[in-house]
Order: C-alpha cells, then sequence, then structure tokens
C-alpha cells in the first residue's frame, strides 16, 4: 500500500513537536520490557500479560472510541489493520520473546524492522533503494550476528528469536499504518479514534487466541521482583496500561503524524537502548561486549538505512506535495 502522510508531516514548524513525541513514546514503549517480564517471571503467561496490557489501554482509551464512532465504518481496513498489526501482531510477538530471551536481544531484533521497510519500498513498491540504504541493511544484520553470538551456534532460544522477527514486521505495520492520512476528498483519521480502535480490535483477537478466564488473578495480587526487589504486581501493570501502552501509542502515532514513518522510525531506535539500559539496572541481564556492540551497529545500521530512504524517496505516491529537499532535511534532523 502506498503511504499517504498527512499534511502536518509535511511541513516543518511541527517537527520539533514530532521529535519530542517519538522520545516520549520511545521512552514509554522502552520501559514496559522490564515492567512485563517480572510478572511473567511471577507465574502469569506471556500472552496473559500482553491481554491485560491492551485490554486495560483500551479501557483507557475507551471515551475516544465512542466521540469518534463512525471510524470503523469510515476506515474498516486501517482500524482492522492497525489492531492485528500495531497492537495484537507486535505485543504478543514481543512478549513471547522477551519470555525466552533478554529483554535488550528482543528489542534489538524487533528494530530490524527499518530493513524490511526498505524490503517494502524495493519489492512491494518496487521503487530503488539507494546504496547507503543498502548499506543501513547490511550493517544491521551483521549487527544481529554478533547479537545473537551466531558464532557459537545461535546461543538463544530459536523460538524466542523467531518470535521477535515477527515483532518486528508487524512494526513495519504500525509505522505505515500510523502515517495513513485521508481518502481523496476525505479527512484523515482523528489518530485519537484510530489508536482506541486499534485497542478494541487487538484486545477483542487476543481474547479469542489467549482465553483470558485461565488467567491466574492471584498473581496480580502478590508481588514481582525487579533484581531481587519486591514491587506491587498490580503497580507493574497500572505502568503497562497507562504509560507503557496507552502515551505510549498516543505520542507514537502523533509524531509519525507530524514527521513520516522513515523520521519516527529512527528516532524509536532509541527504545532499544532504554530498554537494555532498564533491563540492565534493573533486571540484572548483563550483555556481553560483543552483544553491545552488535547492538550498537543494528541501531547504526536501522537509521542509516531510514535516513537514506527518507532522503531519496520520491514526491509520489510516498507523499503529496513538499520537494525532495524538504524530505532530506527531515531525515537529517533526527
Amino acid at each position: 500500500m502506498p503511504v499517504h502522510m498527512s499534511e502536518s508531516s509535511q511541513g516543518s514548524p511541527g517537527r520539533g513537536a514530532g521529535l519530542g513525541l517519538a522520545l516520549a513514546s520511545a521512552l514509554a514503549f522502552g520501559g514496559s520490557g522490564v515492567a512485563a517480564k517480572p510478572l511473567i517471571e511471577a507465574g502469569l503467561d506471556p500472552l496473559h500479560v500482553v491481554w491485560l496490557r491492551v485490554a486495560g489501554a483500551a479501557v483507557v482509551m475507551l471515551p475516544f472510541a465512542v466521540r469518534h464512532r463512525a471510524l470503523p465504518r469510515r476506515r474498516p481496513v486501517l482500524v482492522v489493520g492497525f489492531g492485528l498489526l500495531a497492537v495484537a501482531g507486535v505485543q504478543a510477538c514481543y512478549f513471547a520473546a522477551l519470555s525466552r530471551i533478554p529483554v535488550g536481544v528482543a528489542l534489538l531484533i524487533e528494530y530490524l524492522a527499518p530493513a524490511l521497510v526498505l524490503g517494502w519500498v524495493r519489492f512491494v513498491q518496487r521503487r530503488p533503494v539507494t546504496r547507503a540504504a543498502a548499506l543501513g541493511v547490511v550493517l544491521a544484520v551483521s549487527g544481529l550476528a554478533c547479537v545473537v553470538e551466531i558464532w557459537s551456534g545461535l546461543s538463544f532460544d530459536a523460538l524466542g528469536l523467531l518470535c521477535a522477527l515477527g515483532a518486528a514486521c508487524c512494526q513495519v505495520g504500525y509505522f505505515v499504518l500510523s502515517d495513513q492520512g485521508g481518502d481523496a476528498g476525505d479527512a484523515a483519521p482523528d489518530p485519537l479514534g484510530v489508536i482506541a480502535y486499534g485497542l478494541l480490535v487487538g484486545a477483542a483477537v487476543l481474547t479469542a487466541v489467549v482465553r483470558p478466564w485461565r488467567l491466574d488473578w492471584s498473581v496480580l495480587a502478590g508481588a514481582a521482583h525487579l533484581e531481587g526487589t519486591a514491587v506491587p504486581a498490580a503497580a507493574l501493570l497500572a505502568w503497562l496500561v497507562l504509560a507503557a501502552t496507552a502515551v505510549a501509542y498516543v505520542t507514537g502515532v502523533l509524531s509519525v503524524r507530524r514527521l513520516s514513518p522513515q523520521v519516527a522510525g529512527v528516532v524509536a531506535c532509541l527504545e532499544a537502548v532504554v530498554a537494555t539500559v532498564l533491563a540492565w539496572v534493573l533486571l540484572g541481564e548483563h550483555l556481553s561486549a560483543p552483544q553491545v556492540a552488535g547492538g550498537a551497529v543494528v541501531l547504526v545500521g536501522a537509521f542509516i538505512a531510514q535516513s537514506s530512504t527518507s532522503a531519496r524517496v520520491p514526491p509520489e505516491p510516498v507523499a503529496t506535495g513538499g520537494s525532495e529537499p524538504q524530505l532530506s532535511a527531515r531525515g537529517s534532523a533526527t
């Protein structure tokens, strides 16, 4: 599908606000793993944690769904796609991955999404990509090989790695769908309405899949442990629902509307850094020197891939209006 950029994402006045929102989203999303993993280790199934997170955030955003109740009729594909990919798919795959591999590794693999974006541009939209973009992909894949320590025979759980790659695929859908504007002659959908209905769709899908009536509710009445420190499980869940889901999605989607999927994706790579540092401090997950170096290479490759794509992409059909130099300025601003 072509990406139709909203009018706000084409001008420079909102760029500073967009970058601030993207940073806030990266910080909020980055704190999800360190809150979820103690709940999983306390006895909750990973998918039950995902359901609690998404269903709770759907309740928080319910007033916006009521306010924009015509949205599912006007944009059913956008609403369903956002719910399946950007909500249910990303969260389920990521939480399943972090139950089997370290938080930092799961997120670093998820942020192979820039390489997948290039694959979408080259093979689905059939547009050429720059040499710099190809270099970014090579660096990202090489860094990933160091992160998983491929020379030792893939020391991490294979299913966990596949789940993290699944999260990367869904992450592409998150950035593309977040930037969807209005169809010809139609106003762009309100991002809060898209998020609210996306969460409702994601919660409905997860309810059918994970069967939350089997959830061990007693775990939430007890305590979980962060590096030996007891923390109320309910407090961790509240953080997941309010900050790491509701606030994270709102700031993230608004940032994509003000920037572009490419530029917002570059800033979002900081989520991996935030999550890795928090997991190191709060969960005691220490990565080896080659893994840290590999993670840095992944992020550098992601940055090159995303920024070079946004700098050289033609104005049609990816963006309507604006000139190539303007796109280059947005890409280099990050």
